[in-house]
This record gives structure tokens, sequence and C-alpha cells, in this order.
């Protein structure tokens, strides 16, 4: 693989990957959870730091290790089964469901946005993917351009509503004192606070551009922590301008909040901006998911790990891009499409990421007592605070996640045990 992602390109997949169609519809689950627009901005921002401490910690790992990825942070930390098991997980069902359920919106809200009836969205959405899989192909200097330009193109809608709204006269948010009127007010804001956690889902894929980044050891750690950042003042910022615009009772479990809230600011033209913005948002968030999602097989076959190791872990001569292992999770994919359940394997795989995400967390614990004279570009500040609010957080998520949904849950954990036969097959041969 060449060295030839920069940093804004690197940042760019961490916003684009992160951002999807949940800044959009996240609005209304999160209102109706925790009751009050004071709590609402409140779980926004408790999660975004949460996930920032996370970004801080986990940068430690992406400076000090050599290494290409969240897989060999775990093989390094824990042991090679650890990584395999994570990277199984991700190339069997993360990214071909985010793939899956990303352009299927794509397809959805194309044909409301062009009024094309009798055209089914799965056609579009398939469409969608093989589109992307050739822009990707053509080589990784041309997907993570790509990415850069619809990521700043998808925060232009946002950018749009944010202004109008500061810049034009709407009753002031009340956001103190701080109200909770869920009828648990603890159980409502654990279940806020888990659904704003999850629309920042997928930041931690960006690591898997590592060995492809001019240079990894600084550019890695400054694009998420300012990714991350950046994502946390974007969710606050667009759902106080979504408050500030409609009735706080109409908004509550409305999954349109977002479209009468564009269009109480642009009129008409409003339903239409909302629509390409989520377009946009979407095709920039199933693109860095592609970006990163091919490159998993690629870097397990690497080590020789899986089966037909030797065509998976291959690159083109000419563009670097790991072709078969393109076509595998994209075949996965469109499989998922066409059977309509990714939205399904996407919820069963949550307690899975988030539980390899906790664990990366304390790997920069293990590895600060194992390894103190490891060369370490970066440490994370307020040591041991910010790893252990991560460390928190993460276990927050897994254990609400397991209790909320068990059922899918354990179906996760099923499939990722899964592939402990093939781990020792290969190890074995």
């Amino acid at each position: 693989m060449k060295k030839q992602i920069s940093f804004g390109q690197a940042l760019a997949t961490v916003i684009g990957s992160v951002i999807g169609a949940g800044v959009f519809f996240k609005i209304g689950t999160i209102t109706s959870q925790v009751g009050s627009p004071s709590a609402t901005i409140l779980v926004w921002i408790i999660a975004g730091i949460i996930s920032i401490c996370s970004g801080l910690t986990i940068s430690e790992l992406s400076s000090s290790l050599t290494v290409n990825g969240a897989i060999e942070y775990l093989d390094y930390s824990y042991g090679h089964v650890w990584g395999f098991l994570f990277g199984w997980a991700q190339m069997i069902v993360y990214f071909p469901a985010q793939i899956a359920a990303l352009t299927s919106i794509f397809g959805q809200q194309f044909i409301a946005l062009f009024n094309l009836e009798g055209v089914a969205s799965k056609t579009i959405a398939i469409l969608l993917v093989f589109f992307l899989m050739g822009i990707n192909l053509l080589g990784t200097k041309v997907a993570a351009r790509m990415q850069t330009v619809i990521t700043v193109l998808k925060l232009i809608p946002l950018a749009l509503i944010v202004g109008a709204v500061f810049f034009t006269k709407h009753d002031p948010v009340p956001l103190w004192p701080i109200t909770i009127k869920a009828a648990n007010p603890v159980t409502g804001m654990s279940q806020g606070l888990l659904s704003a956690l999850f629309a920042f889902e997928g930041w931690i894929t960006v690591t898997n551009l590592a060995k492809e980044m001019k240079n990894p050891t600084r550019d890695l750690t400054r694009a998420i922590i300012l990714g991350l950042s950046l994502v946390t003042a974007v969710y606050v910022l667009v759902n106080y301008a979504f408050m500030a615009v409609l009735p706080f009772k109409s908004i509550m479990g409305n999954a349109n909040a977002a479209y009468y809230a564009s269009m109480g600011i642009f009129g008409k033209l409003g339903g239409k901006l909302v629509t390409a913005g989520i377009l946009i948002s979407v095709y920039g968030a199933a693109n860095g998911f592609m970006l990163t999602g091919i490159r998993t097989p690629y870097i397990l076959a690497q080590a020789n790990r899986l089966p037909f190791s030797d065509k998976l872990g291959k690159t083109s001569i000419r563009t670097g891009v790991p072709v078969f292992a393109a076509f595998l999770v994209n075949a996965v994919a469109i499989v998922m499409i066409l059977l309509g359940n990714f939205t399904v394997l996407t919820d069963m795989l949550v307690f899975v990421m988030w539980t390899f995400t906790t664990l990366l967390a304390i790997a920069v614990i293990v590895l600060r007592k194992r390894e103190p004279e490891l060369s370490r570009p970066f440490k994370v500040p307020l040591y041991p605070v910010i790893p252990l609010i991560a460390i928190l957080g993460g276990a927050f998520v897994v254990v609400m996640t397991f209790f909320i949904q068990f059922n899918l849950s354990v179906i996760g954990l099923g499939i990722t045990l899964l592939g402990l036969p093939i781990y020792y097959w290969k190890k074995m041969r």
C-alpha cells in the first residue's frame, strides 16, 4: 500500500463516517427519552465528551504502535485472537451492514427528492454500492479526495440551518436550569445518552488507514481528536437549531423533525434542502465505511488469518487497493440490501464494537504498566482521568445495550465467536 492519505483526508474520513443520517433523525428519539430541551443538549454534550475522551485515549495507541489500525492494536495489547475477532466481526457483519443501511437510506431519499415513483429503492442502493466500489477501486487517493469534498458538502446544509437560526429572530431555547421530564429521570437520561453515543459510532474505522497515511504518528491522532470535537459541535448546534424553530412537543418522537424545522426556516425549499442534506450525508458516510471497511479483510489476510489469504491480502499493483477484499465486503453488503435485514444486523454488532472499543481504551493503561519505556509521541492528557472516562463510557454502552437489546447482543457475540474455529484452523496450518 502507498502512503498517500493526508491529514485533511483522514479528518474528512472521521467526520464523514460519523455524521450520517443520525444528525437528521436522532432528535425525535432523544427528545422523547429525556423530555426537555436542556436535557437534550446535555446528553449530546456528555456523549461528545465521552467520545473525545475515547479518541484521546486510543490516539495514544495510534501514535505509539506503528501497526495497521485497531485490529493490530488489539493484537499487540492482548494477543492475536482478540484482533482477529474484532476484524472478523467487522468484515462479516459490521462494515457490510453499515454500507447496506446507508445506501438503502440514500435510495429511499433519492426517490423522495426526485419523485421517482415505480423505481425500487433497492435498485438505487445497489447501483450506489457499485459506483462507490468503482470509485474506491480507482485508487485510495481518488476515494480519499472524494471523501474530503463530500464531507465539506454535507456540512453546508447543516451550516445553513444553524446559521439561519442564529442570524434570525427565534425564541431562545431554555438551557438552564437543566430539567429532565422523563417518567423515570435516570432511565430517560441513560437511554438518551445511549442514543446520542450511537450517533458517534464509526470514528475508530479511520485507524484502518494508518499504513496509508503520510504521517500516521502525528496526523492520525490529530484527525481523531479534531474530528470528534467538530462532530460534537455540529450535533449540539444542529439540535439547538431544530429546537429553536419547532415547538418542543412537536419534536418529541417525530422522525421528520428536521424536515419540518427546515421548512419553518426556508419554506418549501427547506424540505428539499434537508432531503439533499440527507443524501449527501449518507453518501459520504457510505464512502467512508467503504474506504476503511475494504481494508479489514486485507489486514487479516496479510497476517494469513483468513481462507484465501493469498487473494484477500493482495493489492492492485497500479492503485494499491485491496481488490478482492473490496469485492468480498461489497458482495455481503448487496446480499444484505436484497434481504433487507441490515438494520437488525447493525444493531447486533453495537454491543460487540463497543466492547472492543472499551478494550482498546483499557489497553492504554495495560501498556503504561507493561511497557513504561515504549515511545509515546502522544500521551493522553490528565492520565488516568481521561482513559477512565473513556472506559466508563464504553462500559455504560456495553452494559445498557446488553440489557436493552439482550437477544441482539447475544447473537452479535455468537457471530463474533464463530470466527474462533477459523482462527485456530488457520493457526494450526
